[in-house]
């Protein structure tokens, strides 16, 4: 009774360890309840649990990167999917997992799991604020299990929107697409196209993402946010 504890802490190290070279984080787990939408393992069996990865600021910009340049097509139409999978499958693989990413369907409730996982909520733009990172993180894939995980993360406490005075994230959209109280990304992507929108947050970043006051130390390099726009804008 007093060994399975420890073989699934055992687990959960290896796991960390594998991913650390990558830039990547163990971000939390969810044990499944009953009443769950709970998604299937490779074997067909509901999972009894998931565990999430990602990256914590501009953790994997720089494995990611040399990954890239060493691909001939610079990684595909989709690179950092297609990374993150080069990644993440064989450290499932090794620990008897089935492995789950965004970009994949079925669709799975990503922005759920984190929720519970970290405790996290959506911030203006819909993307999940944490407490010390800010808006600058990201869930690259997770892991199902047929057995239940110890919490892998700390879990938040409080939100950060419900103390931001001002709300400066909303005021400073140069087109208001957040001004309805969800994220416009049509008319983001509108002004991506114009003249302005090229010469401003298309090469320096989301103005709305870079005016939250929170995790301001995890902020990502202007490359990686010339990247990440220049997908939203497609």
């Amino acid at each position: 009774m007093t060994a399975a504890p420890a073989c699934v802490d055992n687990l959960v190290e290896t796991i960390r360890a594998a991913l650390e070279p990558h830039g990547l984080f163990l971000r939390g787990s969810v044990n499944f309840t009953p009443g769950d939408v709970v998604p299937r393992l490779e074997s067909g069996e509901p999972a009894a649990s998931v565990v999430l990865i990602g990256n914590i600021g501009g953790s994997i910009w720089e494995p990611f990167t040399r990954w890239r340049e060493g691909e001939r097509d610079r990684g595909g139409a989709d690179p950092l999917d297609e990374w993150s999978k080069q990644v993440i499958l064989p450290v499932a693989e090794a620990a008897g997992a089935t492995a789950y990413f965004p970009s994949d369907p079925p669709w799975q409730p990503f922005q759920q799991w984190a929720m519970r996982a970290e405790g996290l909520k959506a911030s203006p733009l819909g993307i999940l604020v944490h407490p010390r990172f800010g808006l600058w993180h990201g869930y690259r894939g997770a892991l199902g299990f047929d057995r239940s995980l110890p919490q892998t993360d700390e879990v938040a406490v409080g939100h950060p929107c419900d103390d931001c005075i001002g709300k400066p994230c909303i005021s400073a959209c140069p087109v208001d697409a957040l001004g309805t109280g969800m994220f416009d990304v049509g008319l983001c992507r509108t002004h991506l196209r114009t003249q302005a929108g090229a010469a401003g947050c298309l090469v320096d970043g989301c103005l709305s993402r870079d005016a939250c006051p929170v995790g301001r130390d995890y902020r990502y390099s202007p490359a990686q946010l010339r990247f990440h726009m220049a997908a939203i804008s497609l």
